[in-house]
């Protein structure tokens, strides 16, 4: 590997990789997405890695005649046109194990923020009011928590919630009930954990069957005052369906490390002087409007972002790359 290209880098990212690369490759570090770097700057690559919001397409493919690998430093990769590298013999890797317990952290850290008022509280002692007047709680212990996806990220949750004493309902199209007997928690069809969710966390991966996985119709079977969680991805839930739940009570609160539309956050300045998809609009004008919500919090996913998990990360872009090249790729993503 001769060449290799980063892109949505800090420095501090940087500093770190330099040193894991020996001199007779050359590196390139891009602090911007890849679409937004003139592709001319890193023609010669044979291997490119991104973040998620660098969409990786067909027709740069065509463009980047030595691409080999695309190593993107994250467990998703719907940013990244999967079937059309296998087309053209392009390997595809991810990071599947590097914040488990961080993304499940932050989670916790969502529902005892929303569970406990904190949020609610901290803005009012700014203004010097220390009442208590509508800041009363409610314990977690004796509530269910339904976990929507019971993959690694879902199981450190459920390891947390069973510590809280919450009771565990679990939707996944893969079940394993000796972890289930194990950590003492149901699965159940998805309707029933809407049904019967004191809060709901979603932890699946995005792809064609669960987008938009709960939407405007089965909202509705939301359990009335249920609190809602996603650290996951934004487009897992229809955002008219998030705004119809937390106008209608269905939700009594919601915390939001992604949502809808999250990747056009950065540009709004650009919003005027470029083409976007009216349910983009749609979707960042219920989030301006979730903003100014009393019982909803937005972290700018950063579910993930904790010391030790980064440098998981990657250290294991750096494994994939180097394993790669050594013909025993462990992390494919197949197309």
């Amino acid at each position: 590997m001769k060449y290799i290209a980063f892109f949505e880098t800090t420095k501090q990212e940087e500093h770190f990789l330099r040193k894991k690369f020996g001199k007779g490759v050359s590196v390139q570090f891009f602090p911007e997405k890849i679409q937004d770097v003139p592709v001319q700057k890193f023609a010669k690559t044979d291997a490119i890695s991104v973040f998620i919001y660098s969409v990786v397409t067909k027709e740069l493919f065509a463009k980047l005649k030595n691409l080999k690998l695309i190593a993107t430093r994250s467990t998703g990769f719907n940013h990244i046109d999967v079937k059309n590298a296998a087309k053209r013999g392009i390997t595809v890797m991810n990071v599947p194990y590097y914040g488990e317990n961080t993304v499940a952290e932050h989670t916790f850290a969502l529902i005892l923020s929303l569970s406990r008022n904190i949020h609610k509280a901290y803005v009012r002692t700014l203004r010097n009011d220390f009442s208590l007047a509508g800041l009363q709680g409610f314990d977690l212990k004796g509530k269910t928590l339904g976990v929507i996806g019971g993959g690694s990220i879902g199981l450190h949750v459920i390891k947390m919630a069973r510590g809280f004493g919450l009771k565990v309902l679990v939707y996944d199209v893969r079940q394993n009930h000796f972890l289930a007997e194990t950590l003492d928690f149901s699965y159940v069809p998805l309707t029933d954990l809407l049904q019967h969710s004191d809060i709901i966390s979603l932890h699946c991966p995005l792809n064609e069957q669960t987008h938009h996985l709960l939407n405007i119709e089965n909202i509705k079977q939301v359990k009335k005052g249920a609190l809602f969680i996603n650290t996951a991805r934004g487009d897992l839930i229809e955002a008219r369906a998030l705004h119809y739940a937390l106008n209608n009570g269905i939700f009594a609160g919601a915390g939001l490390d992604v949502f809808e539309g999250e990747e056009l956050v950065k540009e709004e300045n650009q919003m005027l002087t470029r083409n976007v998809p009216v349910e983009k609009l749609q979707a960042l004008l219920q989030k301006s409007i979730l903003l100014r919500m009393e019982n909803v919090i937005i972290t700018p996913h950063m579910a993930f972002d904790s010391v030790e998990a980064v440098e998981r990360i990657l250290q294991t872009t750096v494994d994939n790359i180097v394993a790669f090249e050594h013909g025993a790729p462990k992390y494919v993503v197949k197309g």
